[in-house]
């Protein structure tokens, strides 16, 4: 299947079943989602939705950021992975966008990831989300789903997110960065891919090697058997041969 194939089978399919997909952290305003987006670097979603809403109630906007400190941050975001890292981000953060942005998120990327713990994806997680800007985020779940399916052959999340840019209709790369995460989260998951209700095996590249493998490995099996057995029927007619041989001499 040429790629161009799969790039079309695939928005379609999401178009039609998953027309409306959004990211599932929660948020009210712009930021919200970037602290959001910042602590929920290597952690879950459901993680960070539990840590967030006394998060906020202390740090309302980017002010109250600015005028505590990391001790504090880390005091409400100690269940997250790496906080003591993560709350030095936001206190930085939180400075940098009341002196330098004046408390409003800006929406260029080379603005974004001025800021401490803002990098390319949580910079392109902002832009496609809160500006609707044609950008798509590269996380695990996009790197891991893209390839698979066949979308791209790539080892980097930005070689990745360049294939991805080139080849997707310019209105579909927002909303999927949000198709790929939510199948990679519940369907096509690391480990044990869930295959075996997944509707885009059709057209998975993945699901055709594997299936390929699997069945040349069983080929491989069968034909081991029979030749175990044919083997085995070998040695067990050379023994019956040699006691009736034995039986025989000793009638003599």
């Amino acid at each position: 299947m040429l790629k161009a194939e799969r790039y079309r089978h695939f928005v379609e399919y999401f178009s039609k079943n998953q027309p409306d997909a959004v990211t599932e952290l929660h948020y009210d305003n712009p930021y919200q989602l970037l602290v959001a987006v910042i602590l929920s670097a290597q952690c879950t979603d459901k993680r960070i939705n539990q840590v967030t809403p006394k998060l906020f109630e202390r740090f309302p906007d980017a002010a109250a950021l600015a005028a505590s400190d990391a001790d504090e941050i880390f005091t409400y975001i100690r269940s997250v992975s790496y906080p003591n890292n993560k709350a030095k981000h936001l206190a930085g953060m939180g400075k940098m966008l009341t002196e330098v942005f004046c408390g409003e998120v800006p929406s260029d990327l080379d603005d974004l990831q001025k800021m401490p713990g803002v990098g390319r994806k949580t910079a392109n997680v902002i832009a496609s989300v809160v500006f609707d800007a044609p950008a798509i985020a590269v996380d695990t779940h996009v790197f891991r789903v893209a390839n698979r399916l066949g979308l791209v052959r790539a080892s980097t999340p930005l070689a990745v997110e360049k294939q991805l840019v080139k080849n997707l209709p310019e209105n579909t790369l927002a909303i999927a960065h949000h198709w790929l995460i939510l199948h990679g989260r519940y369907i096509c998951v690391a480990r044990t891919p869930k295959c075996e209700i997944c509707p885009l095996t059709w057209f998975c590249k993945y699901y055709a090697q594997q299936n390929t493998e699997t069945a040349l490995l069983k080929a491989e099996a069968l034909k081991f058997r029979k030749s175990k057995d044919a083997k085995k029927k070998k040695i067990q007619k050379a023994i019956v041969k040699e006691l009736v041989k034995r039986s025989v001499d000793k009638d003599i």
